[in-house]
């Protein structure tokens, strides 16, 4: 089954750093605290994944510290969302609702399709391919967010809908950190008997 991933986190790799320059363009001509957010989560995806493609060949020992790496990194769009409020909360300009929601739709069929082609892999054994899984998913309800956040800008121009979409995608990676931190563990201590 491991063979089979590996050409499947590759291809989620190249799609998520492709949408990552896409989103992170347009978060800066949006002014979208959200969109800069799920845009480094694209480039955390496709670390991921990349880093996942190596793990492969590596030993047990070493593929638990790669898991503790995957949590860690899925708490780096964190920084870029407190890094962005700051900014934002300093000058707070409503972004722009229908690109916002427009480029939010294309990171979500992006990340639906990565979620569904890892879905089969998520239950291999170790925290790995479900750090991929986690990452797509997690993405995929991000996005849906986005695109309503866009929405209710159209018709509330404000600010809020926008960062407090940046604060939920915040936490559902601290969430997600903790899965692929809980599945290493088991997985180190399976490997310990």
């Amino acid at each position: 089954m491991i063979d089979a991933l590996k050409p499947i986190v590759l291809r989620v790799a190249a799609l998520n750093l492709s949408y990552f320059g896409i989103e992170f363009y347009f978060a800066h001509r949006y002014n979208s605290v959200a969109l800069f957010s799920d845009s480094l989560d694209f480039l955390e995806d496709a670390s991921v994944n990349l880093l996942i493609f190596l793990a492969f060949s590596l030993a047990v020992i070493w593929r638990k510290r790669l898991s503790y790496l995957f949590a860690f990194l899925l708490l780096l769009p964190a920084i870029g969302f407190f890094w962005n409020a700051i900014a934002k909360l300093s000058e707070p300009v409503a972004p722009e609702g229908t690109g916002m929601s427009v480029v939010g739709f294309g990171a979500l069929v992006v990340n639906l399709y990565c979620a569904i082609i890892l879905n089969k892999f998520k239950d291999i054994k170790g925290g790995l391919a479900k750090a991929a899984y986690f990452s797509a998913r997690n993405d995929a309800v991000s996005n849906i967010l986005i695109i309503v956040a866009g929405l209710l800008t159209l018709v509330w121009i404000s600010p809020v809908p926008d960062l407090i979409v940046g604060a939920v995608i915040f936490f559902m990676n601290a969430d997600s950190a903790r899965d692929i931190l809980n599945a290493a563990r088991a997985e180190h201590r399976e490997s310990a008997h």
